[in-house]
């Protein structure tokens, strides 16, 4: 006889309490999503790899900008200063066959805490992220910081919506070796996964 390993919380729900109470403190109603959003919202697995389950599609890479820069403030997430050289990157991850944008995703990274190799790959190639860490074999744990929702404002363009519907979002920390080397902040329009 297997046991049950996951608990229900206080509220009735199966998410973890941390994850719940993100949602509620941005005025989101686990309820009102679907599955898939609350997936998205809530799990700490690969978005790329759950976006190509659910969509059996490949998703790609589209650059939208990225540089290595000095931080124009504290960090403190990341247990940053102001002026410490990162990574900001701004990215689409979108159907290879479609052609069709199914998230917005933007990054601080702190290259000094990543071997140079993954850095390098990071920069120069057009790999997702998470297969970065696959092909490394990073071993990371991610931390859900905010979610919510807000007006598309100017991604609307990107996935073909007014600029006054709702986007959901999430933000993450990523630890690798116990040290914060990512925040990824990564949103999709309210209207995508409902089914």
């Amino acid at each position: 006889m297997q046991t049950q390993d996951r608990e229900i919380n206080s509220n009735g729900n199966l998410m973890r309490a941390d994850l719940d109470q993100s949602l509620k403190r941005s005025h989101i109603e686990p309820s009102s999503l679907s599955t898939f959003q609350r997936v998205l919202l809530t799990t700490d697995g690969t978005v790329t790899e759950m976006l190509e389950a659910y969509l059996l599609e490949n998703m790609k890479i589209v650059k939208l900008a990225e540089g290595l820069v000095s931080s124009h403030n504290d960090i403190p997430a990341l247990k940053l200063q102001k002026g410490t050289s990162i990574i900001e990157r701004k990215i689409l991850l979108q159907g290879k066959i479609s052609h069709k944008n199914f998230l917005y995703a933007e990054s601080v990274i702190v290259p000094e805490r990543l071997e140079e190799r993954f850095q390098d790959d990071l920069l120069k190639s057009k790999t997702p992220i998470g297969k970065l860490w696959l092909q490394y074999k990073v071993e990371t744990f991610k931390e859900i910081i905010d979610s919510g929702k807000e007006p598309t404002g100017q991604l609307a363009d990107y996935f073909l919506v007014e600029k006054d519907d709702k986007i959901l979002f999430r933000t993450y920390i990523v630890f690798t070796n116990r040290q914060p080397v990512m925040m990824i902040t990564e949103k999709f329009p309210e209207t995508y996964f409902r089914i």
